[in-house]
């Protein structure tokens, strides 16, 4: 019996250091084209409550984060109306947005 939990005990130790694993890196774009997120340039996304986040999109894939000072609150600047997006973050992609087929 004592030989059973000991291997049950060592499956759960096995188990539990699976889940420290570290993930991929998120500082590189995989896709298409891909580059250094370092390389893209961002914009600025207005959420519906007038907070600024951090937009990049790069033809493919995009990517957005919430701008933030440095106590950790959100900035509402007012670069733009809500539900805008200002600023440069389509710059530095080499894929075009697919035009509507309509």
């Amino acid at each position: 019996m004592t030989a059973i939990k000991t291997l049950v005990l060592l499956g759960l130790v096995g188990a539990m250091g699976a889940c420290t694993a570290v993930g991929p890196d998120k500082s590189r774009d995989r896709g298409w084209g891909s580059k250094d997120l370092s390389q893209l340039k961002a914009g600025i996304w207005i959420d519906p409550e007038g907070c600024d986040h951090w937009i990049i999109d790069d033809g493919v894939e995009g990517y957005l984060s919430a701008r933030l000072d440095d106590y950790g609150k959100p900035i509402c600047s007012g670069a733009g109306p809500a539900a805008t997006a200002v600023g440069p973050f389509k710059s530095g992609s080499d894929i075009p947005d697919p035009t509507p087929g309509y």
